[in-house]
């Protein structure tokens, strides 16, 4: 019995990019999208196809990245209308046109590179994301009291955010209020109520997302949640400081 004949390998899918281009660094520059046709390679991501364009076809392409593992979130991008990281997301999943726009909200440094770092650091500044302590001149030699560990993976799992900016790319109300703190924002707030060694009441908390550009801004139309490449449970923190900030605003 004769081995049957091997089947030829399919040939490589010819990709096409339509890249929204722009400079505002350059007066000449006006936003416009620009081709760009590669093929397909067994494993290859949104990243490494950017490379390979900026390497082979086009060097002064601008984007962003560092860890290429979804870690840093420097590569999130809009990816045929949807935000993403580019280092997560596989040309196969995709079809063979793709486009690619920088994040709305952000400022937009060139093409698809956008200053989320900005935009982050002015949220966490008035959100003041950091443990606060009643305590005016800690001993920082004392061993920290010990947590339920039931308790510590429930903040774990909130600090797993890595300020990509998909989640406020996603949001609607982001795209209407400037001063929105979008759910990475309030992901942080919950984040902090739920930790004991922040000594905050949830007035003080209050005072800092139960407004129209905290927690009753929010349409609950639940973009952010739909579009987290670390699947945050954004939805369930939403609601959850929904309803503390409610019953706090109505003096309960």
């Amino acid at each position: 019995m004769t081995d049957p004949a091997p089947t030829a390998a399919a040939a490589p899918r010819k990709l096409r990019f339509h890249v929204l281009r722009h400079d505002p660094r350059d007066p000449d520059s006006v936003p416009h999208v620009e081709l760009f046709e590669l093929e397909e390679a067994a494993g290859m991501t949104l990243f490494i196809a950017l490379n390979e364009i900026r390497e082979q076809l086009d060097s002064s392409l601008a984007f962003d990245f560092v860890c290429r593992a979804g870690i840093c979130g420097s590569c999130g991008m809009v990816v045929n209308g949807r935000p993403g990281l580019a280092c997560r997301t596989l040309t196969k999943d995709l079809p063979a046109d793709i486009s690619l726009a920088p994040l709305p909200a952000f400022e937009l440094i060139a093409d698809l590179s956008v200053n989320t770092g900005k935009w982050m650091r002015g949220m966490s500044e008035r959100l003041e994301t950091w443990v606060h302590s009643l305590e005016q001149d800690p001993d920082l030699r004392r061993i920290e009291a010990k947590m339920d560990p039931e308790l510590a993976d429930k903040i774990y799992e909130l600090d797993r955010c890595i300020e990509c900016g998909c989640c406020v790319a996603a949001c609607g109300t982001a795209r209407m209020r400037e001063d929105f703190v979008g759910a990475v924002g309030l992901n942080k707030i919950a984040r902090f109520a739920l930790d004991p060694r922040d000594e905050r009441s949830d007035q003080d908390f209050y005072e800092l997302v139960g407004n129209d550009d905290g927690v009753f801004g929010c349409m609950t139309l639940l973009g952010c949640h739909d579009v987290c490449p670390k699947a945050l449970p954004l939805q369930t923190q939403i609601a959850f400081l929904r309803r503390k900030m409610a019953r706090t605003g109505a003096g309960g």
